[in-house]
């Protein structure tokens, strides 16, 4: 028979369980109530907290999330962290370039995503939570350029550099329909693989701005050291970032907790705290 203690090794028995279970005095009752207890270890307890994961995924996307130490960090793996220990959830982490991270959710290799935009494709396989950063979508221009944005007309014949795919190019491409419709002189798009290689290009001025999340953008120019050569020129539409658990994730009942624990920190202003506390703005939530 295999010792008592190499089963509990592979079966960790639940401290409530043990605790529950009164030693008795007989000794004629000892091997019986040696048997029960390790005969409730080996049955599984439903909803016990370490059965219940999620497995999140994201790209890095500071100043909302990013590695350190490697380990993922920031306001947006700290809000869902202490959303999972809210919920009784537990939860990993992880950074993927972003078509490897969506990829991962749509094979049912991971289950959510942290700081996303929402749109109607990504709606098709993605349940997502109620908003928790709010930002915005601007330009960027050289600092000796002139331009304050406020109206698509002062963007004409200009070269504009957007990450993509991304929400952000899917909007840029529509402010440069929309140009087209206005019949003004349609900006240029020049698609980048990343972020910080379209703010190079505009600081060497072979370009002539980027469109970008207004915080993402200026992190960027903090961490290549370009803030002196260029500069935000103004919004143009205000944004919401979420978190999202995939359509096919098995257990509807482990979502439900999750949003509800996610509303409750909301609730008690605990989320607020935690986004505002790295300088950024928390969402409005009803």
């Amino acid at each position: 028979m295999m010792p008592f203690n190499r089963l509990d090794s592979l079966f960790p028995r639940p401290a409530s369980l043990t605790q529950a279970c009164r030693v008795s005095k007989n000794p004629s009752q000892t091997g019986f109530l040696s048997i029960t207890v390790l005969l409730l270890t080996l049955v599984p307890v439903h909803g016990a907290w370490s059965s219940d994961m999620i497995r999140f995924v994201t790209l890095e996307f500071a100043p909302f999330i990013y590695g350190r130490n490697q380990q993922v960090a920031g306001p947006g793996k700290e809000l869902i962290a202490a959303v999972c220990e809210e919920a009784r959830i537990t939860c990993t982490y992880d950074i993927y370039p972003w078509r490897r991270a969506q990829e991962l959710i749509k094979t049912g290799q991971a289950d959510g995503m942290m700081v996303i935009g929402r749109n109607a494709s990504r709606e098709e396989w993605i349940r997502f939570s109620p908003p928790h950063f709010r930002t915005e979508y601007g330009f960027f221009v050289k600092s000796d350029d002139t331009m304050d944005f406020t109206d698509t007309s002062q963007l004409q014949g200009l070269r504009v550099g957007v990450f993509a795919p991304s929400n952000t190019a899917t909007q840029l491409m529509k402010i440069r329909g929309s140009m087209i419709d206005a019949g003004l002189v349609p900006l240029e798009i020049e698609q980048r693989p990343d972020d910080p290689s379209g703010f190079r290009k505009l600081s060497a001025g072979r370009i002539s701005a980027v469109y970008s999340n207004r915080d993402r953008g200026r992190k960027i120019l903090e961490d290549e050291g370009l803030s002196q050569a260029v500069r935000y020129a103004g919004g143009h539409q205000g944004i919401l970032y979420y978190a999202g658990i995939s359509k096919s994730f098995h257990d509807q009942a482990l979502v439900d907790r999750f949003e509800s624990a996610w509303n409750a920190l909301f609730r008690r202003g605990v989320a607020r705290d935690i986004i505002e506390s790295y300088g950024l703005e928390a969402a409005i939530v009803e």
